[in-house]
């Protein structure tokens, strides 16, 4: 527990240094915000721009405080994932081949500690940054279109924490198993490009992990089918102690490729 206590310590050590802890969150912000007040404002900015033909009548959508909502969840399944895959693809990988594991890989050590120490402080900053996002995004929207139900709210809010607690554990899981531009390569086809699929052609089935999020926004309108939101919820968290093993295996089996 000592030791666990001690890695757990230097990755958070790591990520305010870096200063993960503030440009992460930043970045979610301001994805949380733009929905808000770039659709309320856009006429005014149509307007300031100028060069409109004579005569050109814009009429924007009635947009309802859900449909902001879920535009700032799109903006952070696009950028905002990114944005953590590349912050954190490198948590394992990195360290073997700059050589600054060989520091922990000399003495005896817990991969099972070595792993969850990472894949708890990258979590920990996502859900952070998740909900400085949403804060933003829903600030504004109260602001300027109105509220939602406060338990619809924190219900999505809650899906979407343990959607990003998958999305981390596959991230570090994959920088533990390969080296950090194959680990960059896998974890942005499985995820990024994974949602984008879903999405073309995900009408033919009901229960994959990239439906969490968009199940958990359809909380916010009761859109959703509550069997085939537990039966995802249920995959996910089961996908999430697979990938949390798999990726101890692999932080122990890979420790050949560390260079001295």
């Amino acid at each position: 527990m000592q030791q666990f206590k001690a890695l757990l310590l230097k990755e958070w050590r790591e990520s305010v240094r870096s200063f993960k802890i503030l440009w992460i969150p930043l970045v979610f912000v301001l994805l949380g915000i733009s929905d808000p007040l770039m659709n309320y404002f856009m006429e005014d900015i149509l307007q300031a721009v100028g060069n409109m033909p004579d005569g050109f009548m814009m009429t924007m959508p009635e947009f309802q405080p859900a449909d902001l909502l879920i535009a700032s969840t799109g903006q952070f399944q696009s950028i905002g994932l990114l944005v953590l895959i590349t912050a954190y693809i490198g948590s394992v990988s990195r360290e073997r081949q700059n050589g600054t594991a060989t520091l922990l890989y000399v003495r005896p050590m817990s991969f099972t500690a070595l792993f969850f120490s990472k894949w708890i402080v990258a979590s920990t900053i996502a859900i952070i940054s998740a909900l400085a996002g949403y804060a933003g995004s829903m600030y504004y929207t109260a602001l300027l279109y109105g509220t939602v139900d406060l338990t619809k709210f924190l219900a999505m809010l809650g899906t979407y924490c343990i959607w990003l607690l998958f999305v981390m554990a596959l991230t570090v899981a994959m920088s533990a198993a390969f080296q950090t531009s194959v680990a960059a390569a896998v974890t942005i086809i499985l995820i990024p490009v994974g949602l984008i699929i879903d999405t073309l052609i995900g009408s033919f089935w009901s229960v994959t992990p990239w439906k969490l999020a968009k199940y958990g926004t359809g909380l916010l309108t009761d859109s959703v089918l509550m069997e085939n939101y537990w039966y995802t919820f249920l995959v996910v968290v089961i996908l999430i102690v697979v990938i949390v093993i798999i990726g101890i295996k692999m932080s122990k089996k890979n420790i050949r490729y560390l260079k001295v």
